[in-house]
C-alpha cells in the first residue's frame, strides 16, 4: 500500500491521488525540513567558532555538534508527545461533551 494512495486498492479515487495525504506529507515535509534549519542554525552558532582555521571539525567542536543535535532530537520528541496527549485530551473531552448533547 503507498503512504500517498496510489497503491493497487485505491484506484477507485480520482485520478488515483489522494490529495488529502499529499497535503499532510507536504506538511510533514515542512515540519521536517524547519525542525532540521533550526537545529543547525543552533547547533552551528553554539558549536563551531566564526574563525575557521581548519578545513574540518576539531574534536571538541564533534563533540559539541553531537551532544547538540542529541539534546535538539531528544527535546523535539518530548514537545512532539506533549502535543499529540493534549491533543488527544482535547479530542477525548471534545467527544465527550458532544455525546451529551
Amino acid at each position: 500500500m503507498s503512504f500517498l494512495g496510489r497503491g493497487p486498492g485505491n484506484a477507485s479515487t480520482a485520478g488515483g491521488i489522494n490529495a488529502e495525504k499529499i497535503e499532510l506529507a507536504a506538511t510533514e515535509l515542512d515540519t521536517v525540513t524547519d525542525f532540521f534549519n533550526r537545529m543547525v542554525s543552533s547547533c552551528h552558532a553554539k558549536c563551531i567558532s566564526m574563525r575557521y582555521s581548519e578545513p574540518d571539525l576539531n574534536k571538541g567542536e564533534s563533540v559539541c555538534i553531537d551532544r547538540c543535535v542529541a539534546k535538539f532530537t531528544q527535546v523535539q520528541k518530548k514537545v512532539g508527545e506533549k502535543l499529540q496527549s493534549r491533543g488527544a485530551a482535547n479530542a477525548g473531552a471534545a467527544a465527550s461533551s458532544f455525546g451529551s448533547l
